[in-house]
């Protein structure tokens, strides 16, 4: 599916761009994608990759992940039954769909690749998906997000009334979202045109070898070391009540109470991690050096796949594509009540975060802070995802060829996002 997709936007947007005389901005736009696929993403990316890594690989080393995934445990087992339970993959993907939640998109990113590696050392078929990576991938498409963050700053700057008037919206347009991947997923596996190939015969699964001392992980911590945890987290949970009561006056307690944390989360856990581990027993610069070491590897393996897929969205936005489908789609927008402004943010959202993010900028100059657009479009942006993005950068990661029924269940949950987001700020802002 991704195949068709790629080839029908390289295509279009070559074939536009002839028509409509824009060779040149199509000729530009695709060199300028494949400079920033580097330049802007996949350097960064690798960057803040060999940070996280490394503070997973303590993590990991010193038990904390283990612990942190076996509360979730009986939720994780019934959504990801091919994994076993005490795999260091679902550490990190209950680390990932937390930051997710938070909106710290920095930390969520790279817990998300480090769980696709674990779930591809599960892997009997190199290339193509299995259906806890395509489960998984539903859920990064669709993942409930507590506070858009990124729309509430914009419509704040523009001076709108009341801009965090759209969290609650965006909250209901994201959890509709979620619950439709989730089901899509499953449902969509069972299909004859998504089933698994047959395993190669006698394939022995990849083993990550582990040195540290079995004691090291396992063994409890003494009294005055719990005391020296208890102070570091009492510091911060002290931190977020100050910050707390300085927000509630302008806000409601429960946004002030994400958000708080959502300030404080990175911090603590850079610091939290190497301070368990070192309490734990283990030589946190040494093995903090060797998860980073992965971070440029992954890096420069997830850089083709942001190749294709954003010289492909280039070539096809700058032909005018975009445009062309919303003056197509403009009769069915007033049947649905979308106005005609919020149609390219809704078309470029699954295929380019900061394309949507700056379309989303320009209805709110346009249109005005207040209006009607600008919140829908700010509960669209907070309650659907890049899911084209997402598949190539989490699929690249681990040099996976066929996706499957990823693509199709990330579309239908962004269709439900979008869908939410009609009926929701209807009832609420008209």
């Amino acid at each position: 599916m991704l195949n068709y997709l790629w080839l029908g936007l390289i295509l279009c947007g070559v074939i536009l761009g002839l028509l409509t005389g824009k060779t040149e901005a199509v000729t530009a736009a695709t060199f300028e994608a494949a400079k920033s696929s580097l330049m802007s993403i996949a350097l960064p990316l690798g960057a803040v990759m060999a940070l996280w890594l490394g503070i997973m690989r303590l993590a990991e080393k010193s038990g904390a992940v283990e612990r942190l995934s076996s509360f979730l445990r009986p939720l994780l087992t019934r959504l990801f039954p091919e994994v076993p339970a005490d795999h260091p993959a679902m550490g990190a993907m209950v680390m990932n769909i937390a930051a997710n939640m938070l909106g710290l998109g920095n930390a969520a990113t790279p817990l998300g690749l480090k769980a696709m590696q674990g779930l591809e050392s599960l892997n009997p078929r190199p290339g193509t998906a299995t259906n806890a990576m395509c489960t998984f991938l539903a859920i990064n498409t669709s993942s409930v997000q507590l506070i858009p963050a990124t729309a509430v700053g914009i419509l704040a700057a523009a001076g709108a009334a009341h801009p965090t008037s759209i969290i609650g919206t965006a909250l209901v347009a994201t959890t509709c979202s979620f619950i439709t991947g989730i089901v899509a997923v499953k449902l969509l596996q069972r299909l004859p045109m998504f089933a698994l190939p047959p395993a190669p015969a006698h394939t022995p699964l990849p083993v990550t070898a582990d040195t540290t001392p079995e004691s090291a992980a396992s063994a409890p911590l003494s009294l005055w070391k719990k005391l020296l945890l208890s102070a570091y987290v009492a510091l911060f949970a002290g931190t977020i009540w100050h910050l707390v009561a300085a927000r509630v006056a302008g806000t409601s307690l429960p946004i002030s109470i994400v958000q708080s944390i959502s300030v404080v989360a990175i911090p603590f856990l850079i610091g939290f991690f190497p301070f368990y581990a070192t309490l734990k027993g283990i030589s946190v610069y040494e093995e903090f050096i060797e998860g980073a070491k992965e971070g440029i590897q992954v890096a420069l393996r997830i850089f083709p796949y942001l190749v294709a897929i954003l010289v492909a969205v280039g070539v096809f936005r700058a032909a005018g594509g975009i445009a062309i489908l919303t003056r197509l789609l403009s009769p069915v927008l007033d049947l649905i009540g979308l106005p005609p402004q919020v149609l390219p943010l809704v078309l470029v959202r699954p295929l380019s975060g900061s394309a949507a993010t700056g379309l989303f900028a320009e209805i709110v100059k346009a249109c005005g802070p207040d209006s009607y657009a600008a919140q829908l479009a700010g509960t669209i942006l907070g309650g659907t995802e890049t899911t084209l993005y997402v598949l190539a950068v989490y699929f690249g990661s681990v040099a996976i060829r066929r996706g499957r029924h990823a693509l199709a269940a990330g579309l239908l949950a962004d269709a439900a996002g979008v869908a939410a987001s009609l009926v929701i700020c209807r009832l609420v802002f008209r």
